[in-house]
């Protein structure tokens, strides 16, 4: 197998007084596709940087490959050194290189004009994304890609990403991404890492795995500490030796039972509900939003009812703000009418983070400045103990809000909008910088919370998971809803493009002339040729035939003995598992075309 790129190996770090990092470490193959998992607060962007070479470890090695680049894309890039968009993305390129920070630019949505100082922090983090893809680096490493990023570039990212040559470490929290591009998972947990080589998709089954051998291991240790304390009290005296030395044991023992670092605990989401709302929460017909010659949202007809789970989607720019405050009252439309519902309590979770004062502590915005108590619902809880159903450390109580973590401000919004009683909850871009065990338990608090959700995300997992129905932005200001998630909103409408970017509506017409554009040019078929259709009826039984290979391949390379036995086997079946996941791709993707291509043909 080839040297790795980049090792970690010991890496240890204590901020606070408290050990952060523990022994922990990882390598990186060239092409190696991997990402970074744990708790939020655990350390992940951390070890990040220190794999990045941006900051010191208290101990431990770090190694790279000489002659290795490293491209880092961080939470909040820091794009401050240059001027434009432009410079700023063909930062290290050479002059016959520069059209690949142009094309990286434009799919990402910017011209390369921008002023840097008038960036909003999605365009600062494109930009970041077309500087460090057009380097073209050996080594990759982006913590937290997708926030703020809508859903067709999230597809193109992933497509990148896939046909990249480079090496991939990547911190994320969404996990349709990481099941998309990871090939491995390192997980940091209590200061140590863990190495699964498979996919993301077995990742969450093997943690559960790993945490009830642990609970097993904790509990034969107390077993074995109650039979010595009880050997203490009732055992004979004599044989002093003897004694002395189980004496030491016990002593050990306890050591170890204390030196154990358990598992966190979960974080507690319980939303205060208020009393009933009316049955029609609100009620659009023919609403029109024009924001000057621009018409944002066209001749809307929607109606929520109470209990729903609306989710909102679109592409930056599309207008799902607008939409919100359009929903919830705050704006009125231009032409038609919005009908908002009878005795609603209202609770915003805000993108921005905007009501939270950073120079606040932790324990002021929480109890609103009044003391150590929070309201919550009908009843007064101590901040301390509110704090810790969020994982708030008491020693977080008197820390000012800016700074914590991107994952702790969500927490922290949360735990605020929470405590509130509410009938309805507007969450917009909820999931961001969110764990992902906190994203389980904030889906399972929706699913049972008796008011109604209207949702903004771009985590399409997520979405699948919450939503009801969606409205979907169709360009133009129109809006379409569609019954369940966001996956059944592809599988009713084919909203998924052949190159696996969003469709706009030009994308599911019926294709026009392809020589339209230039003389002499023939008329587009308009029905499928004899090779599309038989394609169409053979892929899908391909496709069952390589999940069944992967499936194959996963179990044999579970086999925990194998590496050590045969290390070539090991790294053929890798690479076997590889290619066939690949092909597996592109067979999806192929049939993907076909399909909408029938569908368009037949309307």
């Amino acid at each position: 197998m080839a040297p790795p790129l980049l090792l970690l190996q010991d890496i240890t770090l204590t901020l606070g007084g408290k050990p952060l990092l523990d022994g922990a470490g990882f390598g990186v193959s060239p092409g190696e596709k991997l990402c970074l998992v744990g708790r939020n607060g655990s350390g992940k962007s951390t070890l990040l940087r220190i794999a990045a070479g941006d900051i010191k470890m208290d101990s431990g090695t770090r190694f790279l490959q000489p002659g290795t680049t490293v491209r880092y894309v961080r939470q909040e890039p820091d794009l401050s050194a240059f001027a434009t968009t432009f410079e700023a993305a063909s930062d290290g390129l050479a002059d016959d290189e520069d059209y690949r920070a142009r094309s990286f630019l434009a799919e990402l949505g910017l011209t390369g004009d921008e002023l840097i100082g008038n960036l909003s922090g999605g365009e600062a983090r494109r930009c970041a994304l077309a500087q460090a893809l057009a380097a073209e680096p050996d080594l990759l490493l982006l913590d937290e890609p997708t926030n703020h990023l809508d859903m067709p570039t999230i597809a193109w990212l992933e497509r990148e990403l896939l046909s990249l040559r480079s090496a991939l470490v990547v911190i994320s929290h969404d996990r349709r991404f990481l099941e998309t591009l990871s090939r491995s998972v390192v997980w940091l947990d209590r200061g140590i890492t863990r190495r699964l080589d498979q996919g993301f998709g077995r990742f969450e089954t093997w943690r559960e795995e790993v945490l009830e051998q642990e609970e097993r291991d904790a509990h034969k240790l107390d077993r074995q500490i109650a039979r010595e304390e009880d050997w203490m009290r009732y055992g004979v005296t004599a044989r002093r030796k003897r004694n002395v030395r189980r004496v030491a044991e016990l002593a050990a023992l306890r050591q170890t039972r204390r030196d154990t670092v358990r598992a966190q605990g979960s974080v507690k989401l319980d939303a205060q509900t208020a009393a009933t709302s009316g049955k029609l929460v609100v009620v659009a017909e023919n609403a029109t939003r024009r924001y000057g010659e621009r018409t944002i949202i066209r001749d809307l007809d929607l109606r929520v009812l109470r209990g729903d789970r609306l989710g909102i989607v679109g592409a930056n720019g599309a207008g799902k703000t607008t939409l919100l405050r359009l929903l919830t009252g705050i704006d009125q439309p231009d032409d038609g009418e919005v009908r908002i519902g009878t005795a609603l309590q209202v609770q915003t979770l805000d993108q921005q983070r905007a009501t939270l004062s950073p120079d606040r502590t932790l324990a002021d915005t929480l109890t609103g400045g009044g003391g150590d108590m929070v309201q919550v619902g009908d009843d007064k809880r101590h901040v301390i103990g509110y704090m810790k159903d969020f994982l708030f450390r008491p020693e977080q109580a008197r820390t000012p809000v800016g700074a914590l973590s991107g994952g702790e401000r969500g927490r922290l919004l949360l735990a605020c909008a929470l405590a509130r009683p509410s009938n309805v909850l507007v969450l917009d871009e909820p999931t961001n910088d969110l764990d992902l065990e906190t994203l389980d338990l904030l889906q399972d608090m929706l699913a049972s919370y008796a008011g109604t959700v209207v949702l903004v995300s771009h985590d399409r997992d997520f979405l699948d998971r919450v939503s009801t129905s969606i409205l979907a932005a169709e360009g133009d200001g129109r809006w379409v809803e569609y019954a369940g998630g966001y996956s059944d909103m592809l599988a009713q409408n084919g909203l998924t493009a052949p190159s696996g970017r969003e469709a706009t509506a030009e994308d599911t017409r019926p294709a026009k002339a392809a020589g339209s554009s230039g003389k002499g040019g023939k008329k587009s078929a308009n029905k499928l040729s004899f090779k599309d259709k038989h394609a169409l009826e053979q892929l899908p039984g391909q496709i069952e035939t390589l999940e069944q290979e992967i499936i194959s391949l996963r179990e044999r390379l579970s086999d925990a003995g194998l590496y050590s036995r045969d290390p070539n086997a090991f790294a053929r079946l890798t690479a076997t598992l590889e290619d066939t996941q690949h092909r597996l791709t592109a067979a999806e993707e192929l049939w993907l075309q076909l399909e909408t291509k029938r569908e368009a043909l037949e309307r």
